[in-house]
């Protein structure tokens, strides 16, 4: 007889997912739980009832939640799967909840460089590696060597790089699988060089981004050859607002929640945006936040 697991996390029914999201907007979740440590999210996972909807939420930065939330059971790594640790002299293995800016301060401490650039992500490693995340242009998959995942039925599988399809903002794998933790590859190099490196790019993100107002990061895709935001300042939009979310006026590629905003206000405003950029350039921006549970 198969013994049934004690899960050590929280479960709760009903909750908010504003507080949880960098945005600060989003319905309530049907249910979420948040893990106890990585073995833990395994058994949980693997006592769902088969075909249950699973949504994953790190920092809740790329991430827009609707107003009507989301059915089914929203998994919270925040806090937890946060263990990181060398490998040996190159590697470095990553849970899938720590933010990349702390996998960025470790690796440079210990004198690896190649992952300066996470520290301008703001999610954690799991958020990452989902959407191939990058930044000062640097991407998530550039340092990947292999990836845990794990399934509906709590099965953990080991997989390479070559077994994703990887593209700019993009990944492709196994259908209905999640990532756990991955192993990077870096070179040894200077820690005091790449603590230098890490403080150019911070100080330039702060001096370009407004990174101390509630958004979700960078909102749109750039297009082969351009920038989202230099394509919206030029269709006159920074500044616009709808309701409680405005174009920002430090970088035309964010949006800000003013105090007020709903989740129908920023995805109205997304619309509004893509078909100003369309009918002055031409051109379809693509949104690179994901948009996800039930309009209200």
């Amino acid at each position: 007889m198969m013994v049934q697991a004690i899960l050590r996390g929280t479960l709760l029914h009903n909750e908010p997912l504003a507080k949880y999201t960098s945005w600060r907007v989003g319905g309530p979740a049907q249910r979420l739980y948040i893990p106890d440590d990585k073995d833990d999210l395994i058994d949980f996972i693997a006592s769902l009832p088969e075909g249950e909807p699973i949504v994953w939420i790190g920092l809740g930065s790329n991430l827009l939640v609707r107003d009507g939330g989301i059915r089914g059971t929203v998994i919270n790594t925040k806090g937890r799967l946060k263990d990181m640790r060398l490998i040996d002299s190159e590697r470095v293995y990553v849970e899938a909840g720590v933010p990349c800016a702390h996998v960025a301060r470790f690796c440079s401490d210990l004198g690896l460089t190649g992952a300066e650039f996470l520290a301008g992500i703001p999610g954690t490693m799991g958020g990452a590696l989902k959407m191939n995340a990058g930044a000062f242009g640097g991407e998530t998959w550039g340092i990947v060597d292999q990836v845990e995942m794990i399934n509906p039925h709590g099965d953990v599988i080991k997989r390479g790089k070559h077994e994703f399809e990887v593209a700019y903002r993009s990944v492709k794998g196994i259908h209905n699988e999640w990532f756990l933790s991955t192993q990077l590859t870096l070179q040894k190099g200077s820690s005091e060089t790449s603590q230098q490196h890490i403080k150019s790019l911070l100080e330039k993100r702060n001096a370009s981004q407004p990174t101390n107002k509630p958004t979700c990061g960078s909102v749109f895709k750039n297009p082969p050859g351009d920038f989202a935001a230099r394509l919206i300042e030029a269709s006159g939009l920074k500044g616009f607002a709808v309701g409680g979310a405005m174009v920002s006026e430090k970088h035309a590629n964010f949006i800000e929640n003013r105090g007020n905003a709903t989740a129908v206000d920023i995805e109205t405003l997304i619309e509004h945006i893509q078909t100003q950029v369309q009918n002055q350039f031409g051109i379809s921006l693509q949104p690179e936040v994901c948009r996800i549970g039930e309009r209200a």
